[in-house]
Protein backbone atom coordinates (compact mmCIF):
# COMPACT_ATOMS: atom_id res chain seq x y z
CA UNK A 1 0.00 0.00 0.00
CA UNK A 2 1.33 3.70 -1.03
CA UNK A 3 1.30 6.64 1.55
CA UNK A 4 -1.89 9.21 0.60
CA UNK A 5 0.48 11.41 -1.54
CA UNK A 6 1.52 8.22 -3.66
CA UNK A 7 -2.02 7.34 -3.81
CA UNK A 8 -3.00 11.07 -5.00
CA UNK A 9 -0.60 10.62 -7.71
CA UNK A 10 -1.59 7.45 -9.22
CA UNK A 11 -5.19 8.64 -9.06
CA UNK A 12 -4.71 11.92 -10.96
CA UNK A 13 -2.18 10.20 -13.46
CA UNK A 14 -4.58 7.70 -14.41
CA UNK A 15 -7.87 10.17 -15.28
CA UNK A 16 -5.36 12.23 -16.96
CA UNK A 17 -4.35 9.07 -19.20
CA UNK A 18 -8.00 7.82 -19.72
CA UNK A 19 -10.01 11.25 -19.79
CA UNK A 20 -7.42 14.21 -20.74
CA UNK A 21 -4.92 13.37 -22.79
CA UNK A 22 -6.83 10.96 -25.40
CA UNK A 23 -7.30 13.09 -28.29
CA UNK A 24 -4.92 15.61 -27.72
CA UNK A 25 -1.57 14.18 -26.76
CA UNK A 26 -0.85 10.56 -27.45
CA UNK A 27 2.35 11.38 -26.01
CA UNK A 28 1.29 12.65 -22.61
CA UNK A 29 -1.43 9.89 -22.71
CA UNK A 30 1.12 7.16 -22.77
CA UNK A 31 3.53 8.68 -20.39
CA UNK A 32 0.65 9.07 -17.77
CA UNK A 33 -0.69 5.24 -18.13
CA UNK A 34 3.13 4.28 -17.59
CA UNK A 35 3.18 6.34 -14.02
CA UNK A 36 0.70 4.80 -12.79
CA UNK A 37 2.17 1.55 -13.45
CA UNK A 38 5.85 2.52 -12.26
CA UNK A 39 5.79 3.03 -8.70
CA UNK A 40 9.20 4.37 -8.50
CA UNK A 41 8.70 7.26 -11.15
CA UNK A 42 5.01 8.02 -9.04
CA UNK A 43 6.97 8.23 -6.27
CA UNK A 44 9.35 10.81 -7.35
CA UNK A 45 6.17 12.57 -8.57
CA UNK A 46 5.00 12.17 -5.18
CA UNK A 47 7.60 14.48 -3.69
CA UNK A 48 6.37 17.49 -5.07
CA UNK A 49 3.85 19.92 -2.98
CA UNK A 50 0.56 18.71 -4.12
CA UNK A 51 -1.07 22.03 -5.92
CA UNK A 52 2.71 21.73 -8.36
CA UNK A 53 2.40 17.81 -9.73
CA UNK A 54 -0.86 18.52 -12.24
CA UNK A 55 0.59 16.54 -15.48
CA UNK A 56 0.92 19.06 -17.80
CA UNK A 57 3.17 21.03 -15.40
CA UNK A 58 5.12 18.17 -14.74
CA UNK A 59 5.32 16.91 -18.29
CA UNK A 60 6.29 20.68 -19.43
CA UNK A 61 8.59 21.35 -16.80
CA UNK A 62 10.33 18.38 -18.08
CA UNK A 63 9.95 18.43 -21.63
CA UNK A 64 12.05 22.05 -20.88
CA UNK A 65 15.11 20.68 -18.59
CA UNK A 66 15.65 18.26 -21.63
CA UNK A 67 13.66 15.08 -21.22
CA UNK A 68 13.37 13.18 -24.82
CA UNK A 69 10.18 13.47 -26.04
CA UNK A 70 10.11 9.70 -26.71
CA UNK A 71 8.32 6.34 -25.12
CA UNK A 72 7.91 6.15 -21.47
CA UNK A 73 11.02 4.00 -20.65
CA UNK A 74 13.27 6.38 -21.99
CA UNK A 75 11.36 9.52 -20.61
CA UNK A 76 11.28 7.77 -16.65
CA UNK A 77 14.83 6.71 -17.53
CA UNK A 78 15.52 10.35 -18.11
CA UNK A 79 13.30 11.39 -14.73
CA UNK A 80 15.13 9.26 -12.54
CA UNK A 81 18.42 10.55 -13.46
CA UNK A 82 17.11 14.18 -12.53
CA UNK A 83 15.02 13.66 -10.41
CA UNK A 84 15.92 16.07 -7.62
CA UNK A 85 15.70 18.87 -10.32
CA UNK A 86 12.71 18.71 -12.03
CA UNK A 87 10.86 18.45 -8.13
CA UNK A 88 12.75 21.85 -7.39
CA UNK A 89 11.26 23.08 -10.89
CA UNK A 90 7.98 22.06 -10.86
CA UNK A 91 7.34 23.68 -7.25
CA UNK A 92 8.58 26.72 -8.33
CA UNK A 93 6.50 26.69 -11.61
CA UNK A 94 3.00 27.46 -12.07
CA UNK A 95 0.45 26.14 -15.24
CA UNK A 96 0.45 29.64 -17.05
CA UNK A 97 -1.68 28.20 -20.19
CA UNK A 98 -2.37 31.27 -22.55
CA UNK A 99 -4.48 30.39 -25.50
CA UNK A 100 -6.10 32.78 -27.51
CA UNK A 101 -8.02 30.69 -29.01
CA UNK A 102 -10.32 31.79 -26.01
CA UNK A 103 -10.91 34.90 -27.57
CA UNK A 104 -13.12 32.99 -29.91
CA UNK A 105 -15.29 32.33 -27.45
CA UNK A 106 -15.65 35.61 -25.68
CA UNK A 107 -15.90 36.90 -28.63
CA UNK A 108 -19.91 36.71 -28.27
CA UNK A 109 -20.23 38.24 -25.42
CA UNK A 110 -17.83 41.31 -26.02
CA UNK A 111 -19.71 41.75 -29.18
CA UNK A 112 -23.26 42.81 -26.82
CA UNK A 113 -20.95 45.69 -24.69
CA UNK A 114 -20.95 49.02 -26.77
CA UNK A 115 -17.43 50.32 -26.61
CA UNK A 116 -15.02 51.74 -26.00
CA UNK A 117 -13.71 48.94 -23.94
CA UNK A 118 -11.08 48.95 -21.11
CA UNK A 119 -10.12 44.95 -20.97
CA UNK A 120 -9.47 43.95 -17.79
CA UNK A 121 -8.25 39.85 -17.78
CA UNK A 122 -7.54 38.45 -14.34
CA UNK A 123 -5.26 35.28 -14.68
CA UNK A 124 -4.14 36.59 -17.84
CA UNK A 125 -0.41 35.13 -17.71
CA UNK A 126 0.97 37.05 -20.59
CA UNK A 127 -1.92 38.44 -21.75
CA UNK A 128 -2.63 36.55 -24.79
CA UNK A 129 -6.44 36.90 -24.58
CA UNK A 130 -6.20 40.69 -23.90
CA UNK A 131 -6.36 41.19 -27.43
CA UNK A 132 -9.31 39.86 -29.39
CA UNK A 133 -9.44 43.34 -31.20
CA UNK A 134 -5.81 42.33 -32.78
CA UNK A 135 -7.38 38.30 -34.07
CA UNK A 136 -9.14 37.48 -36.92
CA UNK A 137 -12.24 34.64 -36.28
CA UNK A 138 -13.33 31.98 -38.62
CA UNK A 139 -16.20 29.99 -37.57
CA UNK A 140 -17.24 27.21 -39.26
CA UNK A 141 -21.18 27.10 -39.05
CA UNK A 142 -21.33 23.75 -40.52
CA UNK A 143 -22.81 25.45 -44.07
CA UNK A 144 -19.85 28.12 -44.63
CA UNK A 145 -17.70 30.30 -42.91
CA UNK A 146 -17.98 33.30 -40.51
CA UNK A 147 -15.34 35.71 -40.96
CA UNK A 148 -14.04 38.13 -38.95
CA UNK A 149 -10.79 40.54 -39.16
CA UNK A 150 -9.80 44.04 -37.61
CA UNK A 151 -10.76 46.97 -39.43
CA UNK A 152 -6.93 46.91 -40.34
CA UNK A 153 -7.10 43.73 -42.47
CA UNK A 154 -6.29 40.00 -41.79
CA UNK A 155 -4.06 39.54 -38.67
CA UNK A 156 -1.43 37.26 -38.64
CA UNK A 157 -3.25 35.62 -35.82
CA UNK A 158 -5.87 33.47 -36.86
CA UNK A 159 -8.42 31.93 -34.41
CA UNK A 160 -10.56 29.00 -35.67
CA UNK A 161 -13.87 27.73 -33.97
CA UNK A 162 -16.81 25.92 -34.54
CA UNK A 163 -19.66 27.71 -34.17
CA UNK A 164 -23.86 26.82 -33.88
CA UNK A 165 -26.40 29.43 -33.84
CA UNK A 166 -26.34 33.11 -34.92
CA UNK A 167 -25.07 35.39 -32.23
CA UNK A 168 -24.38 39.05 -33.80
CA UNK A 169 -20.94 39.31 -33.98
CA UNK A 170 -18.38 42.37 -34.22
CA UNK A 171 -15.27 43.55 -33.25
CA UNK A 172 -14.68 44.76 -30.18
CA UNK A 173 -12.77 48.24 -29.50
CA UNK A 174 -10.61 47.83 -27.13
CA UNK A 175 -8.70 51.31 -25.83
CA UNK A 176 -7.17 49.85 -22.74
CA UNK A 177 -6.12 46.50 -21.88
CA UNK A 178 -4.75 45.04 -18.05
CA UNK A 179 -4.12 42.07 -16.40
CA UNK A 180 -3.72 40.53 -13.43
CA UNK A 181 -1.84 37.26 -12.63
CA UNK A 182 0.26 35.94 -9.19
CA UNK A 183 3.09 36.00 -11.20
CA UNK A 184 2.57 37.44 -14.56
CA UNK A 185 4.47 36.80 -17.64
CA UNK A 186 6.08 39.12 -20.29
CA UNK A 187 5.86 38.32 -23.66
CA UNK A 188 8.85 39.92 -24.39
CA UNK A 189 10.87 37.51 -22.27
CA UNK A 190 12.36 34.95 -24.15
CA UNK A 191 12.52 32.84 -20.69
CA UNK A 192 8.60 33.52 -20.49
CA UNK A 193 8.36 32.72 -23.89
CA UNK A 194 9.98 29.52 -23.84
CA UNK A 195 7.78 28.47 -21.05
CA UNK A 196 4.62 29.75 -22.31
CA UNK A 197 4.98 27.59 -25.63
CA UNK A 198 6.80 24.98 -23.84
CA UNK A 199 3.18 24.47 -22.20
CA UNK A 200 1.47 23.43 -25.52
CA UNK A 201 1.13 19.37 -25.43
CA UNK A 202 2.58 17.44 -27.87
CA UNK A 203 0.53 16.42 -31.33
CA UNK A 204 -2.01 19.66 -30.74
CA UNK A 205 -1.60 20.52 -34.79
CA UNK A 206 -1.33 24.35 -34.87
CA UNK A 207 -1.31 25.43 -31.20
CA UNK A 208 2.61 26.31 -30.60
CA UNK A 209 2.53 28.47 -34.04
CA UNK A 210 -0.71 30.58 -32.85
CA UNK A 211 0.66 31.07 -29.34
CA UNK A 212 3.66 32.17 -30.81
CA UNK A 213 1.97 34.96 -33.15
CA UNK A 214 -0.10 35.91 -30.02
CA UNK A 215 3.04 36.42 -28.01
CA UNK A 216 4.31 38.61 -31.11
CA UNK A 217 1.34 40.51 -31.11
CA UNK A 218 1.51 41.13 -26.91
CA UNK A 219 5.18 41.77 -27.19
CA UNK A 220 4.48 44.67 -29.91
CA UNK A 221 1.97 46.32 -27.45
CA UNK A 222 2.37 45.39 -24.07
CA UNK A 223 -0.21 45.47 -21.61
CA UNK A 224 -0.81 46.35 -17.90
CA UNK A 225 0.59 43.39 -16.21
CA UNK A 226 -0.56 43.94 -12.57
CA UNK A 227 1.16 41.25 -10.05
CA UNK A 228 -1.54 39.96 -6.80
CA UNK A 229 -4.31 38.26 -5.44
CA UNK A 230 -7.36 38.13 -7.69
CA UNK A 231 -9.37 39.81 -5.77
CA UNK A 232 -7.43 42.79 -4.04
CA UNK A 233 -6.07 43.42 -7.19
CA UNK A 234 -8.62 43.68 -9.02
CA UNK A 235 -10.36 45.87 -6.91
CA UNK A 236 -6.94 47.65 -6.98
CA UNK A 237 -6.68 47.68 -10.87
CA UNK A 238 -10.66 48.71 -11.79
CA UNK A 239 -9.76 52.84 -10.80
CA UNK A 240 -6.78 52.61 -13.16
CA UNK A 241 -8.75 52.00 -16.27
CA UNK A 242 -10.15 54.94 -18.37
CA UNK A 243 -13.16 56.50 -17.06
CA UNK A 244 -14.80 57.30 -20.77
CA UNK A 245 -14.48 53.20 -21.51
CA UNK A 246 -16.94 50.22 -20.45
CA UNK A 247 -14.76 48.31 -18.02
CA UNK A 248 -14.89 44.95 -18.97
CA UNK A 249 -13.72 42.00 -16.33
CA UNK A 250 -12.95 38.35 -17.67
CA UNK A 251 -12.32 35.47 -16.00
CA UNK A 252 -11.96 32.71 -18.64
CA UNK A 253 -11.00 29.68 -17.00
CA UNK A 254 -8.91 30.87 -14.15
CA UNK A 255 -11.87 30.39 -11.54
CA UNK A 256 -11.22 27.13 -10.85
CA UNK A 257 -7.82 27.94 -10.16
CA UNK A 258 -8.70 30.17 -7.07
CA UNK A 259 -9.77 28.06 -3.91
CA UNK A 260 -12.99 27.92 -3.51
CA UNK A 261 -13.44 30.12 -0.70
CA UNK A 262 -12.12 32.98 -2.42
CA UNK A 263 -14.19 32.13 -5.70
CA UNK A 264 -17.25 34.26 -4.48
CA UNK A 265 -14.69 37.14 -3.65
CA UNK A 266 -13.55 37.23 -7.07
CA UNK A 267 -16.84 37.31 -8.48
CA UNK A 268 -17.99 39.93 -6.99
CA UNK A 269 -15.29 41.99 -7.21
CA UNK A 270 -15.33 41.62 -10.92
CA UNK A 271 -19.06 42.64 -11.24
CA UNK A 272 -18.37 45.56 -8.75
CA UNK A 273 -15.78 46.96 -11.31
CA UNK A 274 -17.73 46.61 -13.83
CA UNK A 275 -19.49 43.86 -16.83
CA UNK A 276 -18.22 40.43 -15.82
CA UNK A 277 -17.32 37.97 -18.85
CA UNK A 278 -16.17 34.08 -17.52
CA UNK A 279 -15.51 30.90 -18.83
CA UNK A 280 -16.11 28.05 -16.26
CA UNK A 281 -18.03 24.83 -15.69
CA UNK A 282 -21.57 25.27 -14.81
CA UNK A 283 -21.27 23.44 -11.43
CA UNK A 284 -17.61 25.28 -10.80
CA UNK A 285 -19.78 28.43 -8.58
CA UNK A 286 -22.86 30.26 -7.70
CA UNK A 287 -22.25 33.03 -9.64
CA UNK A 288 -24.90 32.40 -12.42
CA UNK A 289 -28.33 33.68 -12.84
CA UNK A 290 -29.19 30.34 -13.43
CA UNK A 291 -28.34 27.41 -15.38
CA UNK A 292 -30.31 26.16 -18.69
CA UNK A 293 -31.84 22.69 -18.54
CA UNK A 294 -31.12 20.52 -19.60
CA UNK A 295 -27.29 21.37 -20.11
CA UNK A 296 -25.67 20.51 -23.72
CA UNK A 297 -22.30 19.71 -22.30
CA UNK A 298 -19.15 22.00 -21.83
CA UNK A 299 -18.27 25.16 -20.12
CA UNK A 300 -20.42 28.09 -20.08
CA UNK A 301 -20.05 31.32 -21.72
CA UNK A 302 -21.45 34.11 -19.53
CA UNK A 303 -22.35 37.80 -19.51
CA UNK A 304 -22.90 39.31 -16.02
CA UNK A 305 -23.86 35.87 -15.03
CA UNK A 306 -26.42 34.89 -17.59
CA UNK A 307 -25.05 32.58 -19.78
CA UNK A 308 -25.00 32.49 -23.11
CA UNK A 309 -23.47 29.84 -25.06
CA UNK A 310 -21.78 26.28 -24.10
CA UNK A 311 -18.03 26.49 -24.92
CA UNK A 312 -14.99 25.11 -25.51
CA UNK A 313 -12.86 25.86 -22.44
CA UNK A 314 -10.05 26.63 -24.79
CA UNK A 315 -12.57 28.05 -27.79
CA UNK A 316 -12.85 25.56 -30.32
CA UNK A 317 -16.07 25.25 -30.05
CA UNK A 318 -19.43 27.82 -29.26
CA UNK A 319 -22.74 26.70 -29.32
CA UNK A 320 -24.45 29.55 -28.68
CA UNK A 321 -28.15 29.09 -26.57
CA UNK A 322 -31.06 30.45 -27.77
CA UNK A 323 -32.08 32.18 -24.67
CA UNK A 324 -34.29 35.35 -24.55
CA UNK A 325 -32.67 39.13 -24.13
CA UNK A 326 -29.05 38.07 -25.44
CA UNK A 327 -29.41 41.01 -27.44
CA UNK A 328 -29.90 43.63 -24.95
CA UNK A 329 -26.21 45.79 -24.10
Amino acid sequence: MGTPEFDAVIARYDRFAREEAPGRSALYAEWAAGIVADAATARILARIPATHRQPPLVFAVTRMLGAPEAGFPRWAAWLGAHADEVVAECAARRIQTNEPLRCAALLPALSLIDGPIALLEVGASAGLCLYPDRYSYRYDTGHGVRRIDPPSGPSPVVLRSRLTGDPALRMPEVVWRAGIDLEPLDARDPRDRAWLTGLVWPGEEGRRERVEAALAVAAADPPLMIAGDAADALAAAAPRAPRDATLVVTTPGVLVHIPRARRSAVIEAARTAGRWITIDEPALHEGWSSVPAPWPGGFALALDGDILAAVDPLGAGVEWLPVAGHDRP
